[in-house]
């Protein structure tokens, strides 16, 4: 069902302790209910891997996972060596690593037959479009994290009419470590993982 919401804002939360603490983001999304994002799930429950969850009454299940050594000098998931699932369909992510333009390193799925784009606007920003097709004009889910610590929020509008699965996926992807859809975030973050895998191997 596509439904015309207004901007609706998710914010922090946290519980538990040490390797059974859970956090992320979580709110009242208009049309749809409650929606949790945690990021990520408590390690012991996924050795070996980083993941994402987003879940809710009306939405589908969304899991991004992230495998690789690399998940050792990482706080989310991030777009290398990783896997989207949207209720129980596999999604094929592609992107161009080598892009000049933030439009040229989008990240490209699809899913349920429609064409999704993710867009890094800045750091912070980002645009989520599931393009227009014959039936359907399209939508496009701008968000802008900001705060820090527990103030954080994650504020989103939207253009169009929206879908269950587009909300699980914006809300998926402010649990994502985001940095390679930009060119300086790229290479940011190669260097800081380099950085903390060199330290953890010395300690």
């Amino acid at each position: 069902m596509h439904t015309a919401i207004g901007p609706f804002t998710l914010e922090f939360w946290k519980e538990g302790r040490t390797n059974e603490r859970r956090s992320g983001l979580r709110g009242t999304v208009p049309g749809f209910g409650e929606v949790v994002l945690t990021a990520p799930l408590p390690l012991k429950h996924t050795p070996g891997s980083m993941v994402s969850e987003v879940r809710g009454p009306s939405i589908p299940t969304a899991v991004f996972e992230t495998r690789g050594i690399h998940t050792e000098a990482t706080d989310l998931p991030t777009l290398n060596g990783s896997t989207l699932r949207v209720g129980d369909a596999m999604v094929h992510l592609r992107r161009n690593r080598f892009g000049l333009t933030l439009r040229a390193r989008a990240l490209h799925f699809r899913y349920g037959g429609d064409h999704y784009r993710l867009r890094a606007v800045s750091r912070k920003r980002f645009v989520l479009t599931r393009r227009a097709d014959d039936e359907d004009p399209g939508v496009s889910l701008t968000a802008k994290q900001s705060g820090l610590g527990g103030g954080r929020k994650l504020a989103v509008r939207t253009t169009g009419r929206a879908v269950a699965a587009d909300i699980a996926l914006v809300t998926l992807f402010a649990g994502i470590d985001r940095a390679p859809l930009t060119r300086g975030g790229a290479v940011r973050a190669a260097l800081g993982r380099s950085t903390r895998l060199l330290a953890e191997s010395q300690a």
